[in-house]
């Protein structure tokens, strides 16, 4: 859960929660993510062993989101970093949606707010 606006502002420290700068190598620090107890890592990316978003359950734990580029989606090299890889069922000829999109739909559903 993100800490809300009037926490942040009275001193919270915004690198414990929400968007984190990774530096370099993200893979890395990914897979040091991944190593703590309480942390579930959800990619969104079309693959065969994929959720589809309506069967997400919401998050029960410190979560965090793997977007890829849109074209490219996520490197090979993050997506053994992944515990759940969940896709966005579309129709129409489109393959992806804006990154951006994508992202929302997924933390609102991680949310329970769907």
């Amino acid at each position: 859960m993100l800490p809300q606006a009037d926490e942040r502002a009275a001193g919270a420290d915004p690198q414990s929660e929400g968007v984190h700068w990774t530096g370099h190598n993200p893979v890395h620090w990914l897979a040091d993510q991944r190593k703590r107890d309480d942390t579930t890592v959800v990619g969104v990316e079309l693959a065969e062993d994929a959720v589809r978003l309506a069967d997400l359950p919401p998050a029960r734990n410190r979560t965090i989101a793997v977007l890829g580029h849109e074209r490219t989606g996520i490197p090979p090299e993050a997506l053994d970093q992944l515990d759940v890889v969940v896709e966005i069922p579309m129709i129409g000829t489109g393959a992806s949606l804006n990154v951006a999109v994508a992202g929302s739909l997924v933390l609102y559903r991680l949310a329970g707010l769907s």
